[in-house]
């Protein structure tokens, strides 16, 4: 099993990032390079506790559809978000958001996730998924701190 993490500094308020992280439409839009949409569950608005979707996007050249659940939500503190049903053998991603003491927000990205296919699936997660997510998921949230930090 892999494991990275990604830290983002955010000059906006601790409850506006943790509101705007769980918009489908932030995530969709700053998944745009890999044509992510929602397409199954939960397909606009703002996500809650237990609330499943099926996102799609195209990774690798191939299109690949992920389920995930919210599976715990601390407001504004954390949330965590797993697969239910997908590509990896498991993928547990916790977002954690906490005051940097000047009015803005450190977020904390933390992925735990296990690629399929073993061995050579686990060799995968070490030589190209690990980059390839953590570049996903810095993308992700250099999108997440623009739209935070713009003028509501």
């Amino acid at each position: 099993m892999a494991r990275f993490a990604a830290t983002t500094t955010i000059a906006a308020p601790r409850q506006r990032v943790f509101d705007l992280s769980l918009e489908v439409e932030v995530h969709t839009s700053s998944m745009s390079a890999a044509s992510e949409r929602a397409v199954r569950g939960v397909t606009s608005g703002r996500l809650q506790l237990s609330d499943t979707v099926t996102w799609q996007a195209r990774h690798f050249g191939l299109r690949w559809r992920m389920t995930s659940r919210i599976s715990a939500v601390d407001p504004p503190g954390y949330f965590v978000d797993e697969q239910v049903r997908g590509p990896f053998r498991r993928w547990h991603h916790a977002h954690y958001y906490q005051p940097d003491g000047r009015g803005g927000t450190v977020m904390r990205d933390v992925v735990d996730f296990a690629a399929p296919l073993p061995p050579l699936g686990t060799v995968a997660e070490f030589v190209v998924i690990s980059r390839y997510m953590a570049r996903l998921i810095t993308v992700r949230n250099a999108y997440l701190k623009a739209v935070a930090e713009a003028s509501d």
